[in-house]
């Protein structure tokens, strides 16, 4: 049998792949930058910076086309609905740039979308230097990449707001230590929901791969291999409980873990929002080929109903704990 860690889907490894080929162009970044790499597709205008062309669109609607190559910069949104979207998926890389301390696209409209893009190697003082700094409105995430990192996607609190993800990678993102608490792939405040749909997430450098604290959650389709994660924690971690579902997920706990006592957590920093009926369902969890431990799938704070069935699980792994 093959091993769990490979049975990404299928479309996973075709993004992963073209990532790795389109990441660092080398011919066409000095000229982006030097030239009008960004472009309002309503309009027609070229700007060279991606901060002129958000203020351009202002608290109007409008998609910014980004040519290929690779941007040391980055934007505030303060209003409107705005679309960040590569020319090329995965050929337009912002390696680097940092706006307010926080990340390349620091969002706080009424939407933003971003597609195609890829964001890396974001480090900032605080340890939370991320691609999206998502602090108000509706973002929406497609076929883009984030990786090598302290976090991907970051956001603040927004009841009113939400998060979805579709499509895209996250790898090498995450850390602890530092005496600043920890940072993790996708790290959500209290929104109205967060939906992960058909994505990959890798190579975690500490924390946890989604941490969350949104009131409704979808989180379905995904592949989470953590065979070469370093000192990470938690698959999911529904940090203040949560309604929805957590289906048909691929997961793969490594060897090279901080915390290996469960692969989702329901309510392990507090009980603020209700779990009764969330739905884990449809999940193939396994323990990496070669590590042999005794774990659990899902360890719950809580202790309303959850419905947890049909699930394969791997040696090693039982079903459920209450903590």
């Amino acid at each position: 049998m093959a091993s769990a860690s490979l049975r990404a889907p299928s479309f996973l490894s075709l993004a992963a792949a073209s990532a790795l080929a389109l990441g660092l162009p080398s011919g066409g970044s000095a000229q982006a930058q030097q030239g009008a790499g960004y472009t309002i597709v309503e309009t027609g205008q070229r700007f060279s910076s991606l901060q002129q062309a958000v203020d351009t669109i202002g608290n109007a609607r409008g998609t910014i086309e980004v040519a290929p190559g690779t941007y040391r910069d980055c934007a505030v949104q303060n209003g409107g609905y705005v679309v960040f979207k590569a020319q090329q998926p995965g050929s337009a890389v912002f390696d680097g740039g940092i706006c307010e301390n926080k990340a390349t696209l620091v969002v706080r409209g009424q939407g933003t979308e971003v597609r195609g893009l890829v964001f890396q190697n974001l480090n900032v003082p605080d340890l939370n230097g991320s691609g999206i700094r998502h602090e108000r409105g509706n973002v929406t995430v497609v076929n883009s990449w984030f990786r090598n990192s302290q976090q991907g996607i970051l956001t603040a609190n927004d009841p009113s707001g939400s998060l979805t993800i579709d499509k895209s990678t996250f790898s090498g993102l995450g850390r602890c230590g530092g005496g600043k608490g920890c940072a993790h792939s996708v790290y959500t405040g209290l929104l109205g929901s967060l939906t992960v749909t058909r994505s990959r997430f890798e190579q975690g450098r500490g924390g946890h791969y989604v941490k969350t604290r949104v009131l409704q959650v979808q989180i379905s389709g995904n592949s989470f291999d953590d065979t070469k994660g370093i000192t990470t924690n938690y698959m999911v971690d529904l940090s203040a409980g949560s309604v929805g579902q957590i289906s048909n997920n691929i997961f793969v706990q490594g060897r090279n873990k901080e915390n290996y006592s469960a692969f989702i957590a329901v309510a392990p920093e507090g009980q603020d929002n209700p779990t009764r009926g969330l739905t884990i369902t449809g999940n193939d969890a396994r323990i990496a080929p070669g590590v042999n431990r005794n774990t659990w799938f899902v360890a719950d704070w809580r202790g309303e109903p959850l419905n947890i069935a049909g699930n394969t699980l791997g040696k090693g792994i039982s079903k459920y704990q209450k903590r």
